[in-house]
């Protein structure tokens, strides 16, 4: 469940997102199990499964990402990890993270079915 300060991106954004030259970080909250079923595609792309994120904290983002300016997209499966991720980093500091409202699967369903649905 997304708290109403949990700032969303649609995946029609995203989409705009991946196909201009923008920085940004796409991060993908899932598990490994999950990446090996389906998956963006995109040089901003970076994998940082959940249970390492709790485990780790800050100190396993990618170095793309360690900037607290950075704009960082958080991704997972539906949208529920994303919207919890996107909430921790911004109680961490970061100021200009999204979830991506939906999903993989709804960006799958509506964009792009190439990436694959599981």
């Amino acid at each position: 469940m997304t708290s109403a300060s949990t700032p969303q991106i649609s995946v029609e954004e995203l989409d705009k997102k991946l196909k201009s030259a923008d920085p940004f970080v796409l991060l993908d909250v899932r598990e490994d199990w999950e990446l090996s079923r389906a998956r963006i595609v995109d040089n901003r792309f970076h994998a940082l499964p959940m249970s390492r994120l709790g485990r780790e904290g800050t100190v396993a983002l990618p170095p793309a990402a360690k900037a607290p300016q950075t704009e960082i997209l958080v991704l997972c499966h539906q949208g529920v990890r994303s919207a919890t991720v996107a909430d921790w980093l911004k109680s961490q500091g970061w100021t200009n993270v999204f979830s991506v409202s939906g999903g993989l699967e709804e960006y799958a369903r509506r964009i792009d079915p190439s990436v694959g649905s599981y």
